[in-house]
């Protein structure tokens, strides 16, 4: 019939400190994370760079790039020059 308070601590105190650990665990790893989808972000424009631009006709490449001795195309013998 004696209801004296206890020393020890209640789930309360407890649960706390397991409240505050998990959140720090989730703190930690949506840190991680967001620094890993800046990181392939990244990587991604890197690599899509470029691709957006089109490529040069027949009629825009210039004389260097234009004229060269090797076959156009596989199998194919270059122009003949001689005749």
């Amino acid at each position: 019939m004696t209801d004296a308070p206890t020393a020890d601590p209640g789930p309360g105190f407890y649960a706390f400190v397991g409240f505050f650990l998990l959140a720090l665990a989730l703190w930690f790893l949506m840190r991680n994370m967001n620094a890993r989808m800046r990181r392939m972000s990244y990587r991604q424009q890197l690599a899509h760079r470029g691709r957006d631009e089109p490529q040069a006709g027949p009629g825009e490449v210039g004389e260097d790039e234009g004229t060269t001795d090797a076959p156009q195309e596989r199998g194919q013998d270059p122009p003949d020059e001689r005749g």
